[in-house]
């Protein structure tokens, strides 16, 4: 409930549940209280530093009301004093805010050559932050990794894995509720496997849920990144792997089956495709991910140890045939920008990942789009870097330790 729709309860005063399936609802003296509590976190949540007069006025509750409100949420380890707002004619103001010890989030990102993560306060404050290279491995070894980076976080924070409020995991594919598991992982050996779901709630907690990379990509793109004042946008990652995040009127769409933005399946009209890999990880990916531009790296004539850091470095020193393959990966992608604005027509296309945010690719991509596209959308290269999935964890796991917070008072 925010203080645009709630006005204060009074004795009496009845109202309907919030899933529709009970009548109406008697206020009681505690439920008002309740209630005038929660609203005033709204506010605090929203708005920061508050005095209780301003709360009264924006909240509409009677400054009594407020004062006794906010003394049970201090009293309850959820509000405390702020400081004192000066510069004023007559007594300085209290300010109050949300206790940032009142929970705790973290937010895990595990991809095929790293672990990456952040612990924040439930004020989305950053209390620590860790990343670790590692090696492919089996889903039992990248879970301790998982556990090793978490306990490395706890301690930097200074708080314990007991008190993290809720634990949002970025990984690639997507959870099947019916299974347990995920789905669509492939690049993460064995990670599909039913344990693995549970065996990180285990370690993290029963709260623990598992979010699309991407997804989470796009949510921090939305909150700290070039998404914040557009409405509907995507973010496409290119890199081990590609798939896109796509927000709709500032919400995160995930689809009916949680699999929206899994353009790795798009069917691209390409014969030189690995038959193998299109089946197993879909056709766009076949000639759009990391392996893909190695794999026509070699078949042009490159050379030596190759990847696709190495392929877009000597395509920058002027290499003609580098230069062939990042253009034939820019015409993919700008393909599969294509198909999304022909449904979706967002008004910014983000590109992320080790690829997509390659020095000039997105100039690379805007090109192709001007032979394909009936018009090229805004295209920019994430500002967040590395950071942008789990920076997206960590805002998903705040919604929901908000949510669990609310619940508490």
């Amino acid at each position: 409930m925010t203080g645009h729709a709630a006005r204060n309860l009074h004795e009496g005063d009845t109202f309907a549940s919030g899933n529709g399936t009970m009548g109406a609802v008697a206020a009681t003296p505690r439920l008002m209280r309740a209630m005038n509590e929660r609203l005033l976190l709204e506010h605090l949540n929203m708005d920061g530093s508050v005095s209780r007069p301003d709360l009264a006025r924006r909240s509409g509750l009677s400054k009594p009301t407020v004062a006794t409100a906010l003394a049970n949420l201090e009293r309850d380890g959820l509000v405390q004093v702020a400081g004192r707002r000066g510069g004023v004619r007559g007594p300085a103001a209290v300010l109050y805010e949300i206790r940032p010890e009142a929970g705790y989030v973290l937010g895990l990102d595990v991809g095929r050559q790293y672990v990456r993560g952040a612990l924040a306060d439930i004020t989305g404050t950053v209390q620590a932050r860790r990343s670790r290279a590692v090696r492919m491995t089996s889903a039992r070894h990248r879970l301790a990794q998982l556990e090793g980076l978490g306990n490395e976080l706890v301690a930097a924070a200074g708080v314990e894995l007991g008190d993290i409020t809720q634990t949002v995991i970025g990984s690639p594919g997507v959870y099947d509720p019916r299974r347990g598991a995920l789905t669509m992982a492939r690049n993460l050996p064995g990670w599909e496997d039913p344990e693995v779901v549970a065996d990180l709630q285990k370690v993290f907690g029963e709260a623990t849920v598992v979010e699309n990379d991407v997804d989470a990509a796009a949510l921090a793109e939305r909150d700290h990144g070039y998404g914040q004042d557009v409405g509907t946008f995507c973010v496409v990652w290119v890199g081990t792997g590609i798939g896109m995040g796509l927000v709709i009127d500032g919400q995160l769409h995930r689809g009916a089956h949680g699999a929206a933005g899994e353009i790795a399946f798009l069917p691209v009209a390409d014969h030189g495709m690995n038959a193998r890999e299109a089946r197993h990880h879909g056709q766009l990916e076949a000639v759009a991910s990391a392996a893909a531009v190695v794999r026509e790296a070699r078949l042009i004539g490159l050379s030596g140890p190759l990847s696709a850091r190495r392929v877009f470095s000597a395509a920058a020193n002027g290499d003609a045939r580098a230069l062939a393959v990042v253009r034939r990966e820019a015409n993919h992608v700008a393909r599969a920008v294509t198909s999304v604005m022909a449904v979706v027509d967002p008004e910014l296309v983000i590109l992320g990942g080790g690829i997509g945010q390659a020095p000039g690719f997105a100039e690379a991509v805007i090109d192709e789009l001007k032979t394909l596209a009936p018009f090229v959308p805004e295209l920019r290269a994430s500002a967040l870097g590395d950071d942008a999935v789990v920076e997206g964890c960590v805002a998903s796991a705040r919604e929901r330790a908000w949510r669990r917070v609310l619940e508490r008072a």
